[in-house]
């Protein structure tokens, strides 16, 4: 075990002919600004008609003009029903296409044999407002990429996309078959990877979180799963005042890479 410190996929358009059916849908302003400065594929964007064009709008209509994405007027309502259960449009809609999701060993080949990333494991996350706000977290603290089930948790949907705030553009994304072997392989790469459990032996900011470190942060209703502890070089936990003795995913995530952030930024 690492010593402490002191111890040395997504949804489509409800009308098939508005897009191909891969298309998915980018939903808000934030995200689609973000979706076209990283250069992802857009086919066609949406504006409410009858909206000032200024601010981040403005932005959105140059961006596109300068890709040569064709932009159509379309009234509320449409918009409304084309993005029903997404959330506010914020009069702009667009069709991209996915947003892709590696190996892990595509993942893995990003760093160089001395690069020390730290990644997150997500164990059956099923809230794609969970999950768009985990991918918020780790793009603002610099978390090299976010590795995901392929079965038994939400996937990148438009929701995800949405609640990432535009972060899914520039956080790399791994899907895997198996979490546990997904945990021996960082491990032989010398990652130490440990898993949030609200009875860890260990609090989280005990850990030295210099070097090759990996997360494990569990499901909104049954945390990490008992096998996925097991595999893990420790279990973290996070000291809490209240009477309610749990943090969602997205929380307990901030919480314990924020203490990573302050660690290799203090020196």
């Amino acid at each position: 075990m690492r010593p402490s410190k002191g111890q040395a996929r997504g949804g489509k358009f409800s009308t098939p002919t508005d897009a191909d059916q891969d298309s998915l849908l980018i939903v808000g302003r934030h995200p689609l600004v973000e979706a076209l400065r990283n250069g992802r594929p857009l086919t066609k964007i949406w504006i409410q008609g009858g909206v000032s064009r200024e601010g981040s709008l403005r932005e959105i209509v140059r961006l596109a003009r300068e890709a040569h994405i064709p932009i159509v007027d379309t009234p509320k309502e449409r918009l409304d029903a084309m993005t029903a259960g997404l959330g506010a449009h914020q009069g702009v809609v667009a069709a991209g296409s996915s947003h892709p999701i590696l190996s892990l060993d595509e993942l893995l080949s990003r760093f160089g044999p001395y690069d020390q990333p730290m990644l997150l494991l997500l164990d059956g996350i099923q809230d794609p407002h969970n999950l768009g706000a985990v991918l918020r977290v780790a793009e603002a603290a610099g978390v090299g990429g976010v590795i995901i089930p392929e079965r038994g948790a939400v996937g990148l949907t438009p929701v995800v996309d949405k609640s990432s705030a535009g972060a899914i553009e520039y956080v790399p994304v791994a899907r895997v078959i198996n979490l546990v072997r997904a945990i021996e392989t960082l491990q032989a790469e010398e990652f130490f990877v440990f898993a949030a459990d609200p009875d860890g032996s260990m609090r989280y900011t005990q850990v030295d979180w210099h070097g090759r470190v990996a997360l494990v942060i569990g499901s909104e209703g049954n945390g990490v799963r008992p096998l996925i502890k097991a595999r893990c070089d420790g279990l973290l936990s996070i000291p809490m005042a209240g009477r309610i003795q749990s943090l969602n995913a997205s929380t307990a995530a901030a919480a314990i890479v924020f203490e990573m952030v302050r660690q290799r930024t203090q020196e």
